[in-house]
């Protein structure tokens, strides 16, 4: 059920940014990773297809970084060997990290691609009857002979040819041949500028003056407790590795703003701070940085930060914000809300279930009421999220075609439910001939709920609701009137958010009946209608589909003659 509920979540989101997609890149992995060997189903199809999808907009460098980072969980046989079958620095990072049984390395490498194997067998050992199944499909190792049985060699060698000068050195032959074998079948070494490269290249006779010039323009980084850098990515860890992120003292090569040492000492995310670093060329000048604090699990206590620095941007060059980029931000707060929640709900709905050990029932009632409460809350980001999506047109409702009048009144029938008991409801007067609307059935069944269920739910008992479905030209227009409790609100306090004025039996949501109100105003307006008031009564206008001709180009009239 947690498992289910986060991926779910995750699978919801959007990315609209190399950025968006690297966090939901590893997030599937976590998720992926860490679930159960049995679990199928098309959820997790679902995942692994959206997995496919972000390893086409994100570069293998920045995959393999991922994977390469500390703390990755990958524990499942099927994400191991989708990720096996990537590129050669992807599969060897996801081989290095994968935490698998003996038994499951010996299931899975017979599926691994040939090329996957021979990464396997370089790296630590995996145990005994792992190496000899890899043996048993004949991959060797290709690598060179460790340096000590080089020695042994030579000195073998040299003491049996000292009597004959004209002997051939039979073993030195030997190594020259593996040394040239080994150099025919190493890939050709790209000499690309750091930012951009896996790793430090040696001085073999290349133009290191221009790699020496190169300049990183951005890269990620973690740190302990005390703010030292301890992983950065490939390339780049070499320059920063032991410097301090929040370094006072003035012989420090990293010089850090006061707003990065506020935020540090405070333990508070850091958005922009500024430092400079003295050092190599690739890294030396000014950076500007974002990253986030870490705490373990369970304790809560400081570990570090992790984050990126970028280089600043050009004093010339004005950034360019985005129309959406309000909404982005909220909706990155939204997602980083999101986060806590799942977790509370899963915790409570472990103590629920007893998956961890017997629970006392009292416990058990706690923790049913924590997680009733976060799936409400979780609803309500739901529902702040489609009303910032739709207000910014990143999202648009799907087009189909709807019966209005049916949808109306299933609606009506389902709310009777509640609205019967209490002498409440509605009194439909509904148009026959009302044509459909240009809007696919779910958006309209979503929509028409949500304003009927906001009035029925704010109506008192015994009051009865005047409801007409009317065509107006080629538009739809549903009028509804207005509960007393309503009707005394102002135009602008009506469709205000807020918790809810009571408890009802009905819910109107996290925010209340003018958020829902509100939402149905910006449903209506993607839709290509509107949400107006009109004194006491609420006017919904959605467009309608025109109907066919009578008669068409091929079965018009001839005039006479």
């Amino acid at each position: 059920m947690l498992f289910d509920d986060r991926l779910a979540t995750v699978l919801r989101q959007t990315t609209g940014s190399e950025a968006l997609s690297r966090i939901v890149f590893r997030q599937l992995l976590d998720l992926l990773g860490t679930c159960p060997v049995d679990a199928t189903g098309p959820r997790i199809d679902a995942a692994y297809l959206r997995l496919n999808e972000l390893s086409n907009e994100i570069p293998a460098a920045r995959r393999a970084a991922i994977l390469a980072e500390p703390d990755q969980r990958l524990r499942s046989p099927r994400l191991v060997a989708a990720l096996a079958d990537s590129e050669p620095s992807v599969a060897s990072a996801a081989l290095r990290c994968a935490s698998l049984s003996e038994e499951q390395w010996l299931d899975l490498i017979p599926a691994l691609p040939v090329r996957a194997r021979g990464l396997l067998r370089h790296q630590a050992e995996r145990g005994a009857r792992v190496t000899a199944l890899l043996d048993r499909l004949g991959i060797g190792d290709r690598a060179l002979p460790a340096a000590n049985a080089v020695v042994i060699e030579l000195a073998t060698a040299s003491k049996s040819d000292l009597p004959g000068v004209t002997q051939e050195p039979r073993t030195i032959g030997a190594i020259v041949r593996r040394i040239e074998e080994f150099r025919k079948a190493r890939p050709p070494v790209d000499f690309t500028p750091v930012s951009h490269h896996d790793a430090p290249q040696l001085p073999l006779g290349e133009d290191q003056t221009a790699l020496a010039r190169s300049r990183a323009e951005s890269f990620d980084f973690a740190t302990d407790a005390e703010g030292r850098i301890v992983w950065a990515q490939a390339g780049i860890a070499p320059m920063v590795a032991g410097l301090r992120i929040a370094a006072r003292d003035a012989e420090s090569p990293l010089q850090s703003s006061q707003d990065l040492l506020r935020s540090f000492r405070l333990r508070l995310p850091v958005r922009g701070a500024a430092l400079s670093i003295s050092g190599a060329p690739a890294v030396a000048g000014d950076w500007l940085t974002d990253a986030a604090p870490r705490f373990d699990q369970p304790g809560g206590r400081f570990v570090g930060y992790a984050g990126r620095m970028r280089r600043p941007p050009a004093e010339a060059v004005q950034p360019v914000v985005p129309a959406e980029s309000e909404a982005d931000r909220m909706r990155q707060v939204l997602h980083e809300l999101r986060t806590p929640v799942n977790a509370i709900q899963g915790f409570a709905e472990i103590i629920q279930q007893q998956l961890f050990g017997p629970a006392p029932h009292e416990y058990r009632a706690l923790a049913a009421a924590i997680a009733g409460d976060s799936a409400r809350i979780l609803a309500g980001f739901e529902e702040l999220d489609r009303l910032v999506r739709l207000d910014s047109g990143a999202l648009a409702i799907a087009a189909g075609e709807a019966d209005i009048a049916a949808v109306v009144t299933g609606m009506v029938a389902q709310l009777e439910a509640y609205t019967a008991p209490r002498g409440s409801g509605f009194e439909s007067e509904l148009d026959p001939e009302v044509p459909p609307a240009a809007m696919a059935r779910p958006e309209a069944e979503r929509l028409i709920w949500r304003l009927l269920a906001a009035i029925a739910g704010s109506a008192a008992p015994g009051e009865m609701l005047r409801l007409q479905l009317r065509g107006q030209g080629s538009n739809i227009i549903l009028s509804l009137m207005l509960p007393a409790q309503l009707a005394a609100r102002s135009n602008d306090s009506l469709f205000e958010g807020g918790p809810p004025s009571q408890a009802q039996a009905l819910s109107t949501g996290m925010f209340g009946t003018g958020f829902s109100l509100r939402l149905v105003m910006a449903e209506a307006r993607a839709a290509g209608g509107a949400l107006e008031r009109h004194g006491d009564e609420l006017q919904l206008s959605l467009p309608g589909l025109t109907g066919e001709a009578e008669t068409h180009s091929d079965g018009m009239q001839q005039p006479a003659a």
